[in-house]
């Protein structure tokens, strides 16, 4: 049930009544709406959008500031951590209780500013992309961001339009709609204007549209009943509070956050029953516990992997790609097999008519003709082949008027228009060879001469399957007389004249080969999923190498199992002669053999397609449809622009793990070891408030990895989130970490004779140091000095390190528990480092050599 506004004469909402709008006549609905067929003037417009808010759905809503801040803190452990403090700040000692929450408040603060900045840059990025809907405002088409479109504005629909709101029909012309995302509903199904009983169930008002379903041919006038929560879509996602599905990175994150929560869980409990049992006191155990846990815990991750993925969708559109799905970019980078139609990827896209010839192969200018008129008073949606029909020969039409249409549709694939003229009315298709010739029974050859179209049938098809291998599209042309009526309907699209070819070509793009070529370097191979004939397919993919394994029509297709097809998908690089439901399926066959697809279309056949996909991609000039369903939108049509997203990608990806991995090796390493030296120490390894202190302060460089350049060679292929190979990662360099930390403790206890300061002041210098030059390190395959940081990242590090090492001279030091050192330590400290240092860049080369790669 749709919410109906009643107005009072300013146009401004009275009060509000539920109505069954399809069962109540058009003038009444259009009364209570206090609007007209000619729709909204743009005064009461604005009225209407300060009083309804924007045409959005709730989970679109960006996150508030407020929320965002709160967010930085909701993690359970760091909510124990400053429940624990609070107790600790009457209980024991005011001033570490202090020093810890503002330690925990500066981390989290930090962690917003990324974050919010990062928001606001992704908002800025999607405002390019805003989808328009065409409403009548003040009387004249206008196209405005579909946010904005109010209840009583009068919408004006073609195919490839998304229904921007809950609609009652006004008028309509073969109006098929698509609902299969509200009701299931497989199949287009056609609306009309009409009167229904108030019981209809949703998937049978022919005279209603909703949102988030979109035109798939014809023509529609409807006035808008519901927007935003109020729509059928909007009440559903209220309820259901629907999600997007999770992708292979997401689940993947959630994973390494389970293995974490297990090992933090571990220590905490353990470390903290262990210290209770050695008669320390309970609430600085308790702290300490909890600070390892935090330590431990790489609280930032959600933040630096927004921060990543921000920091990518800017890098990608400053190449001309616009990430609408920031979850996508890993997708992206982890792509490693590309469906794509061939139409202005491959080729330049823009149709040229080459010819136009009889069913003999004689030249028809005729044939020509009636293409013209034909494409000229077409309606239904902007077509380059109409389009290049129109611009290749204009012939003069007076004397000519259009009476009626039906539209292009994917199932019958043909074109019908009904034109008066001197000969009196007659309807003419122009459409795919085959289903032209599928209503035709005659043909007319030269000379105006009309036989039977079986007698010539065979030559008709030879010459249609020469002239596609040689790389041209044709288009069949047909007429019949149709005396006085004024009216046609798909029923007459039978027993029809069949008058001939016209044949179009689409060069292909200068650098095409060498793109692909490219892909391939970089681990993707690309797949053509076209509706064109198979012969002009198969030439194409001649032309450009990838027709050595093979060809799949639509027709074999349809006879194989799911099964075969994920076997022959694999197989084949070219899919021809392809029905709209089946570009889905063949996505679905990859993506079940292991593969991550990515689908890019811009029609609006692609919609499925384009959503079944692990990255779905369009173009900034596609239809509606397709922009929404897609993940990343393409500012050029472009394989160029492509590849360079895929690096872009890839590099997101890559700094994202490069976090994961400086996080696992140095704070798995440091928790490890002080769990293990609470255990033999007659005091605690470090005090709470210094745990914290070290976690703060290791997290400085890494906040600047978003902007850190990338490896070539983890640029050059596809890489995919492995669990197993992170917990091999962190198992490794974590063990090797706690070798120096207890190297550290022996040099601090056995050759200094440290005191209890002065061990902690030691170990916190060592622990810091080493965890931030390790950055430096494990960011990298390559040895560490052939490989340079981003400079952010190198002054990061620096930085850190000197204020580290600063620390014990500080005034305010001993507020942290730290005390001077002899000197003599930072030479043995500088020791210890520079072994860890080396350490790590042999176990690295030995590592990535035995282990599997992600």
């Amino acid at each position: 049930m749709i919410l109906l506004i009643k107005f009072i004469p300013e146009g401004l909402p009275m009060d509000q009544k539920r109505m069954p709008f399809w069962s109540v006549q058009t003038e009444e609905v259009l009364k209570e709406l206090n609007t007209s067929f000619q729709g909204l003037f743009s005064d009461e417009a604005i009225k209407r959008l300060e009083k309804f808010g924007y045409n959005i759905l709730g989970s679109k809503r960006r996150k508030g500031i407020i929320s965002l801040l709160l967010s930085q803190f909701k993690s359970p452990i760091v909510l124990l951590l400053l429940g624990a403090t609070g107790l600790s700040f009457f209980l024991h000692d005011p001033s570490d209780a202090l020093i810890i929450l503002t330690i925990v408040i500066i981390s989290g603060l930090l962690g917003f500013v990324q974050e919010h900045g990062a928001q606001n840059a992704v908002e800025k990025l999607l405002e390019t992309l805003e989808i328009k809907s065409t409403v009548l405002r003040d009387g004249t088409e206008t196209d405005i961001p579909a946010k904005n479109v109010v209840p009583g504005d009068v919408a004006v629909l073609t195919g490839g339009a998304s229904v921007p709101a809950d609609c009652l029909l006004l008028e309509s012309k073969d109006l098929f709609v698509d609902e299969a995302s509200l009701t299931g509903e497989t199949y287009p199904v056609e609306k009309m204007p009409a009167l229904l009983p108030e019981e209809t169930p949703l998937g049978r008002r022919v005279n209603s549209l909703y949102m988030g379903t979109h035109v798939v041919s014809g023509r529609a006038r409807a006035v808008v009943v519901g927007t935003g929560e109020e729509t059928e879509f909007g009440k559903i996602s209220g309820h259901l509070k629907i999600r997007p599905p999770e992708t292979e990175f997401q689940h993947g994150i959630r994973r390494f956050g389970y293995l974490l929560l297990e090992l933090t869980l571990m220590l905490v409990i353990g470390i903290f029953a262990v210290n209770v049992y050695l008669s320390r006191p309970v609430m600085e155990s308790f702290l300490f516990s909890l600070a390892l846990a935090v330590g431990l815990t790489p609280q930032l991750l959600p933040v630096i992997i927004s921060i990543n993925l921000a920091h990518g969708a800017r890098g990608m559109a400053a190449k001309k790609v616009i990430v609408k799905t920031l979850s996508s970019i890993e997708n992206f980078g982890s792509m490693d097999v590309l469906c794509s139609d061939k139409t202005g990827t491959l080729t330049e896209g823009v149709a040229r008519v080459h010819s136009s010839f009889d069913a003999e192969g004689d030249e028809s200018e005729k044939c020509l003709h009636y293409a013209y008129l034909n494409s000229k008073f077409e309606t239904g949606f902007v077509n380059p082949i109409d389009e290049a029909v129109r611009n290749f020969h204009e012939f003069d039409i007076a004397g000519r008027s259009k009476l009626d249409e039906v539209p292009y549709d994917f199932i019958r694939k043909r074109l019908s228009i009904l034109v008066t003229g001197k000969q009196g009315n007659e309807i003419i298709i122009k459409g795919a060879f085959s289903s032209v010739l599928a209503v035709c029974s005659r043909a007319e050859l030269a000379g105006s001469q009309v036989v039977d179209i079986s007698s010539i049938k065979d030559r008709m098809v030879e010459r249609y399957e020469r002239l596609g291998s040689e790389g041209f599209r044709l288009l069949g042309v047909a007429y019949k007389r149709m005396g006085q009526n004024e009216r046609i309907s798909k029923d007459d699209e039978r027993d029809m004249i069949f008058l001939g070819f016209v044949s179009l070509y689409d060069p292909l793009k200068a650098e095409i080969r060498s793109m692909i070529s490219r892909l391939k370097e970089l681990g993707v191979s690309l797949k053509i999923i076209t509706g064109d004939s198979r012969f002009v397919a198969f030439h194409v993919a001649e032309q450009i190498g990838l027709a050595q394994k093979g060809m799949l029509s639509g027709t074999e297709i349809r006879a194989m199992s799911d099964e075969a097809l994920m076997k022959q998908g694999n197989e084949v690089d070219v899919f021809a002669e392809v029905e709209p439901n089946q570009k889905e399926r063949i996505i679905l066959a990859l993506h079940k053999s292991g593969r991550v697809v990515g689908y890019m279309g811009d029609g609006i056949n692609d919609a499925s397609a384009l959503h079944a996909a692990d990255v779905g991609i369009s173009v900034d000039s596609a239809v509606d449809v397709a922009k929404e369903a897609a993940d990343i939108v393409l500012l050029e049509k472009d394989l160029g622009v492509l590849i360079d997203g895929i690096q872009e990608g890839r590099r997101t990806f890559s700094n994202t793990l490069k976090y994961v991995f400086m996080a696992t090796s140095a704070n798995f390493g440091n928790m490890f070891s002080m769990a293990g030296a609470s255990l033999f120490l007659p005091f605690l390894p470090l005090l709470p408030k210094q745990i914290l202190l070290t976690n703060l302060l290791t997290d400085i460089p890494e906040m600047t990895i978003a902007a850190d350049k990338v490896d070539q060679e983890m640029v050059e292929r596809p890489h995919r989130w492995n669990i197993r190979f992170i917990r091999n990662f962190m198992l490794t360099f974590g063990i090797l970490s706690s070798f120096f930390d207890y190297m550290t403790f022996g040099v601090l206890k056995l050759l200094l004779h440290a005191s209890t300061e002065q061990f902690r002041t030691g170990w916190f210098l060592e622990s810091v140091v080493s965890a931030t030059l390790i950055v430096l390190v494990v960011r990298t395959r390559k040895f560490f000095l052939k490989s340079r940081p981003h400079r952010y990242l190198a002054l990061a590090t620096l930085l850190v390190v000197l204020l580290t090492m600063s620390i014990p001279f500080i005034s305010f030091a001993k507020l942290f528990g730290f005390t001077k050192l002899p000197l003599s330590f930072f030479g043995v400290l500088s020791g210890i480092v520079l072994l860890y240092v080396c350490a790590a860049e042999v176990t690295k080369k030995i590592f990535y050599r035995r282990v599997k790669d992600v």
